[in-house]
């Protein structure tokens, strides 16, 4: 056998390892294009403004958003029931979304307050887990947008904060 027949089979290995890993990063770009279609159904991005909305579904939950900020291109909100932990009074379950209009994108950057991925992974994580991390909170964020769906929240049953409060 000469040289490069030994190493074929080497680099058929690392061409497996890194078809697994576009695959995951590609099933991650998916998400974040499944997961801008399904908020797109559910909130007017051209109407958002900074502040809080509320919107009451099926489940009678209400549910909070709030546009943190607005810029050109990106909208970062916090997605929240009015449901608080015990422990830490903090909204529950929540996720920080932001939004990237000009391609289309929704990603999750952390999925409850104080556990950003530096807090639940360290400063230096392996890519592979940090891909694993994001795939399970967008993974998350989908799942609770096709509920959210299921419950008749969508783009008309927002009202801002201001009304919210002559309902208490």
């Amino acid at each position: 056998m000469d040289a490069g027949e030994r190493s074929f089979p080497a680099s058929r290995a690392s061409n497996a390892l890194l078809y697994k890993r576009l695959n995951r990063f590609t099933w991650l770009m998916d998400l974040y294009a499944d997961n801008f279609r399904r908020l797109q159904e559910m909130i007017e991005f051209s109407s958002l403004k900074s502040g809080v909305y509320f919107s009451e579904g099926q489940d009678g939950l209400p549910l909070r958003l709030e546009v943190l900020e607005r810029h050109n291109y990106t909208i970062e909100l916090k997605l929240s029931y009015t449901l608080r932990d015990l422990q830490s009074g903090a909204l529950d379950p929540s996720a920080m979304i932001r939004i990237y209009l000009d391609s289309k994108q929704c990603e999750v950057s952390h999925c409850y307050v104080g556990k950003r991925w530096q807090d639940v992974l360290g400063l230096h994580p392996d890519p592979a887990q940090l891909v694993s991390h994001r795939l399970r909170m967008n993974g998350f964020l989908n799942k609770w947008l096709l509920y959210l769906k299921q419950q008749n929240h969508c783009k008309q049953s927002w009202f801002p904060e201001v009304e919210a409060a002559a309902f208490t």
